[in-house]
């Protein structure tokens, strides 16, 4: 055997133990970091688990890769005709928690017709409701968030929709449920003279209906969350934590600031959102630099849960 043979192996063999060194090493550091309870919203793996065809074939790695990552619950983003992505609620219920995780809200809503805001006519939505309820009760759910809407043309368009979300939100407290409206940017367009945003919140009943404003759409439409925690303290009892792709990656938004003002907002818990990666790496990746992000931050607490 000669010595550049023996070289070679000793090299390999350097490599080899340095690269075992190194995974041994960024497990340790996970596992060192502080656990926080925090949610993902599923709509950020939708291409993964986004159908019922494909919530069968990979729901249970995808949930047992995000407990691992440090993720406590999830927010789902697929309800429809009484199911969560092609399950029943009781069995959506079961996958979650056998993964460690918990049902903490879910996306959903059953928007008016034109018809129906010009009459104020709310009969048959408010069935549907009673039946989204239902379904999100039994899936273990605590908050039913609507995910979107339009920006009414008129303030008479306005009330209207004020209404039927007081409306939505009493219907849920009644049965145990907490409902809140998800913000983009549009909503901030101004419907007369004022901006929508702030007609919807100041026309809704904070006892029926809370806001989940996520926080990068807000920064888009060149607002300051900070600022509306700040005018309508405890309003936010949720909120979605998100960037343009990795949390803290883009520098625009102020998620330090943001967390330290959530006292004022009313916050019991924020919901992880990535609508996409910039193609470098996959979304599951990406989901994980996202935890790691809240879980080596300073400002971020352990836990939101109140009383």
């Amino acid at each position: 055997m000669n010595n550049k043979f023996l070289c070679s192996c000793m090299a390999l063999l350097l490599v080899g133990s340095g690269v075992v060194y190194g995974q041994r090493r960024a497990h340790r550091q996970h596992r060192l970091m502080p656990n926080k309870e925090m949610a993902l919203q599923l709509y950020s793996v939708r291409d993964l688990i986004g159908d019922a065809e494909k919530y069968a074939k990979n729901h249970v790695e995808v949930f047992q890769r995000l407990r691992q990552m440090g993720y406590t619950a999830v927010e789902a983003a697929s309800y429809r005709d009484g199911k969560f992505y092609g399950v029943s609620p009781e069995q959506f219920k079961s996958d979650v928690q056998v993964a460690g995780l918990m049902p903490l809200s879910s996306h959903a809503t059953r928007v008016l017709t034109d018809e129906e805001v010009k009459n104020h006519d709310f009969t048959a939505a408010m069935k549907w409701w009673k039946e989204a309820i239902k379904a999100h009760k039994a899936a273990g759910m605590t908050y039913i968030v609507t995910p979107w809407g339009d920006v009414p043309k008129t303030l008479e368009e306005a009330q209207t929709l004020c209404d039927y979300h007081n409306a939505v939100g009493k219907l849920c407290r009644e049965s145990g449920l907490l409902y809140g409206y998800h913000s983009h940017s549009h909503e901030f367009q101004k419907v007369g003279d004022e901006a929508w945003y702030n007609y919807f919140v100041s026309h809704t009943n904070p006892e029926y209906v809370f806001f989940q404003m996520d926080v990068y759409w807000a920064v888009m439409a060149q607002q300051s969350p900070v600022e509306w925690f700040k005018k309508y303290p405890g309003r936010f009892r949720l909120l979605h934590i998100k960037d343009m792709y990795e949390l803290g990656k883009s520098g625009m938004v102020g998620f330090d600031a943001i967390f330290k003002h959530v006292k004022e907002a009313g916050l019991h818990g924020y919901v992880v959102e990535m609508e996409g990666t910039d193609g470098t790496i996959d979304i599951m990746e990406g989901v994980k630099r996202c935890a790691n992000y809240l879980r080596r931050s300073p400002f971020v607490k352990a836990s939101y849960t109140q009383k």
